[in-house]
């Protein structure tokens, strides 16, 4: 269910590309008509709603960029983007965002992000949470499969963990499986943890 705010956001959007040309060769032209509104032109997003995109993999942008076109990742607002945006140029927003240099995000407990330090270097084997280091790096620079979760905003990561728990997001089923047996308590903590990498 989207909120008055989510509408705005679609709205404000779905502007954006009626200004846009959907076919537009020019990735930077793309980015500063479409993208930067939500992701911010040096793919550091000031809302903490959208997810810094600076520095990400840009095999990884891409395959979302396709998932969000084909409907396999749901999410009102990039779907509407996404389906005014040629797919060709997918390929060059990866490409431009991912060699964009990341700001640093900032920790706001920092107790909390010493909890959410162990669950992300060792996870909870009592209840199967594998270390998040397997895959997004000790770093949280990911990689081509996995996100870059360094400076990552604690709002988006939180809604991102609580919607692979809920089965809303099923992207990846590793994810979705570590999404169901984390506790809102854990996941709390490692978005504060990862927004100070």
């Amino acid at each position: 269910m989207t909120g008055p705010r989510d509408l705005l956001g679609v709205l404000a959007c779905a502007a954006l590309l009626l200004q846009a040309s959907p076919s537009a060769a020019d990735a930077q032209e793309t980015v500063k008509t479409v993208c930067a509104a939500c992701h911010g032109a040096d793919g550091n997003s000031t809302d903490p709603r959208y997810p810094k995109l600076a520095g990400m993999d840009q095999e990884y942008l891409m395959r979302q960029l396709k998932a969000f076109a084909s409907g396999k990742r749901r999410e009102e607002t990039m779907s509407a983007i996404v389906a005014g945006i040629d797919p060709n140029d997918f390929s060059k927003l990866a490409g431009y965002y991912g060699k964009l240099k990341p700001a640093p995000g900032k920790v706001n407990d920092s107790r909390l992000a010493a909890k959410g330090k162990a669950l992300y270097e060792d996870g909870n084997t009592d209840s199967g949470v594998p270390a998040c280091t397997g895959c997004h790096q000790s770093d949280g620079q990911g990689n081509a499969r996995f996100p870059r979760l360094a400076g990552q905003h604690q709002a988006y990561t939180l809604k991102q963990l609580n919607d692979y728990k809920s089965g809303r997001r099923a992207t990846d089923p590793l994810m979705t499986t570590v999404g169901k047996r984390l506790t809102a308590d854990e996941i709390k903590a490692v978005a504060e943890y990862v927004a100070g990498l």
